[in-house]
């Protein structure tokens, strides 16, 4: 078992406005894979250096299968990680930099060799084990580093920003890898990225973190569906937001009154925000809806292929919208249409 419990964790740096890390608090399961998501600053990659030891924690703690790791030195904490920048050994080859862990600890050479072997098939690198670093492309020394962090049988695998260097075809195949990898060895794996969509493809949960704060802990499901705050909600692509007051139980906005009867509804204040994705509203150029619509004007039109992009405005509120392109080629800039809100795809969240 290898669940990460990271409790309390404060680090800060001087020169510094804020705290790097402020009273970050987390529990990831054994076998989960993690990312670490927010903007470049914010702390992610500073709490991956403190759970490995390169930075020492002002105060809180860190354990892995309830023992801290603090007193530990990095060496012996059955943690590995791979950087951004890869950190190959540039004298060595392949085999070499891929098997350097196993020859620390005296390990045999001819089982050195066999597990060199068996890991770059693992990374569908197998006949690469002679070459340098500078004779492969970025993205074979990703697999070469993710190799040589594997190779010692981690409990946890941290990796920095894993497919920031790569070109977007690449992205998608090194992607793939590391879900396949991470579910075959069952290594409990923590990510850092600042791309939500990296984030919601490869980690079965999110943290968000903003200025070195713990935002939210979810799945990526629950950060389209029902976000935090406004600013989760944009952070995930969130466009559509509408002031609303509680009023006898009834829901007013800014374009009117409409049904909501989410769950969270009774921890709402009385003045708040709804959200809706532009995805999940649906317009039409004749009214076949029962509730939850208005009339609006469509002041821009952008097709991006599939899907076509409707700005329509309601009242001095503009509403995004996005639908399937095929079926509403009837509609026109300028025209009047009507817009329908799926009460169960509005969210309302507490400023």
């Amino acid at each position: 078992m290898s669940d990460l419990k990271i409790s309390n964790l404060f680090k800060s740096f001087p020169g510094m406005d804020r705290p790097a890390v402020n009273n970050v608090s987390l529990d990831i399961k054994t076998g989960g894979l993690i990312a670490f998501l927010g903007p470049s600053g914010c702390g992610k990659t500073t709490i991956l250096k403190m759970i490995t030891g390169l930075f020492p924690p002002d105060s809180g703690d860190i354990t892995l299968n309830n023992e801290s790791l603090l007193p530990i030195p990095t060496e012996k904490r059955g943690v590995v990680m791979v950087f951004q920048n890869y950190l190959l050994f540039p004298y060595m080859n392949v085999n070499e930099n891929v098997g350097f862990a196993l020859k620390m600890k005296g390990m045999d050479k001819g089982e050195i060799d066999k597990k060199v072997k068996d890991m770059l098939e693992l990374v569908k690198l197998p006949d690469i084990g002679n070459r340098r670093p500078k004779q492969l492309s970025g993205g074979q020394q990703q697999r070469v580093a993710l190799a040589r962090a594997l190779i010692s049988k981690p409990r946890l695998l941290l990796l920095d920003e894993p497919l920031s260097n790569l070109d977007a075809h690449l992205r998608d195949e090194m992607r793939e890898l590391i879900v396949t990898i991470q579910q075959k060895l069952n290594v409990t794996t923590v990510f850092v990225t600042h791309d939500q969509e990296e984030a919601v493809l490869l980690a079965d949960n999110i943290a968000l973190i903003f200025d070195g704060e713990l935002q939210s802990f979810a799945s990526p499901k629950e950060y389209y569906e029902s976000p935090i705050n406004e600013r989760a909600a944009r952070f995930f692509g969130g466009v559509n937001f509408l002031k609303s007051t509680i009023k006898n139980q009834e829901i007013d906005t800014e374009i009117g009154a409409l049904n909501y009867n989410q769950k969270n509804k009774k921890d709402l204040n009385s003045n708040h925000l709804l959200t809706i994705r532009p995805e999940n509203i649906k317009i039409s150029k004749t009214n076949t809806f029962k509730e939850n619509y208005f009339s609006g004007i469509v002041t821009s039109i952008i097709f991006s292929g599939t899907n076509t992009r409707y700005k329509i405005k309601i009242k001095d509120i503009i509403l995004d919208c996005s639908v399937q392109s095929v079926g509403n080629k009837e509609i026109s800039k300028n025209d009047q249409v009507f817009v329908h809100l799926p009460e169960d795809k509005i969210w309302g969240m507490n400023d």
